[in-house]
């Protein structure tokens, strides 16, 4: 298929897309006046409506993208499906009647990030910028040079990587009263636990990372005279990026789930668990979908720019090539 060509059918899916789109928010704009006594034309049509926009989004992903149009395309299909699902959300939950203290509409959750935001930062900063990333910091760089150690002390390397699968395997709802013990209430409990879940992961993949270099390049370093220190950060390194950024992606989901598990167990008054907590308890359920989606916006950002910059260090790996070719 020619650029034009490409061109043409992506502007003809994204155009159906936003008249399908303007349909959509027409219906759950509709869905006001009729709410928890939709007639069945309603839902009929609620289904066309969707099964419409289902083969727009399939027919987007597949048409050709123009050149140097990948990305955008790759923006725009989640996005219109993520937009779908929210607009049928609100649809179904609003024709449907269904009590806010059941599942709120999203339409609901935006006016209480709006509404909430002052409060949503304050917990945001505790929870995200202090208890999950201070301790994923801590924890990764624990782990990373822990592993170096070991990769040159071969007997810690074989004693901890037991101990690390062991590790690996302890429940959170268990080590998080315990840190509160040690730590305190405030965020370096919760960094605490963040610590204790990020160490492991990482330390187990950057030794796994540090093995990955091929015998003929390790014998190709010693044939030139290089001894441990050179060989390993000329070749070892590098081959073991891919897996420490695995490694650390993994551990940037971990410790946003871990930081706000803990504050389940004790926390001052703020934080995104603390919030949520006690939120649920007195069923405004709106607000602990905002919280929700903070934690999920903050995720995907930090795991985002993780990703950017794995793809700018390790644009020689073959994974990467391939993602970009």
């Amino acid at each position: 298929m020619t650029a034009a060509a490409a061109r043409s059918s992506t502007l003809y899916a994204l155009t159906g897309a936003a008249a399908t789109a303007g349909a959509g928010a027409a219906f759950a704009a509709h869905g006001e006046s009729v709410a928890g006594r939709a007639p069945a034309g309603f839902w009929i049509a609620v289904l066309c409506l969707w099964l419409c926009a289902w083969a727009i989004n399939a027919a987007l992903a597949r048409a050709p993208a123009p050149p140097r149009g990948d990305r955008a395309r790759d923006l725009v299909v989640p996005l219109a499906f993520g937009l779908w699902l929210a607009l049928l959300w609100e649809t179904i939950v609003v024709g449907a009647g269904v009590s806010p203290a059941l599942m709120p509409p999203p339409s609901a959750i935006l006016r209480k990030l709006g509404e909430a935001a002052p409060t949503l930062f304050a917990d945001f900063r505790q929870t995200a910028l202090k208890g999950a990333l201070i301790g994923w910091a801590i924890g990764c760089a624990a782990g990373f040079t822990l592993a170096l150690i070991a990769d040159r002390v071969p007997f810690l390397k074989r004693g901890l990587s037991p101990v690390a699968a062991f590790a690996s395997a302890l429940p959170i709802i268990g080590l998080a009263p315990i840190m509160v013990m040690w730590f305190g209430f405030d965020w370096p409990s919760k960094a605490a636990v963040v610590v204790a879940m990020t160490f492991f992961p990482v330390f187990v993949n950057t030794v796994a990372g540090l093995s990955a270099s091929g015998a003929l390049e390790r014998d190709l370093m010693r044939s030139y005279g290089a001894g441990w220190a050179q060989t390993l950060v000329m070749l070892r390194l590098p081959a073991a990026l891919p897996f420490v950024f695995n490694a650390l992606k993994l551990a940037s989901t971990l410790a946003l789930i871990g930081a706000i598990v803990a504050e389940f167990f004790g926390t001052p008054i703020v934080g995104m668990g603390f919030r949520i907590q006690t939120e649920a308890a007195k069923l405004a359920l709106d607000m602990v979908w905002a919280e929700i989606v903070v934690a999920a916006v903050a995720g995907s950002a930090f795991y985002g720019a993780l990703a950017w910059l794995e793809r700018r260090l390790t644009f020689w790996h073959p994974s990467i090539r391939m993602r970009t070719a």
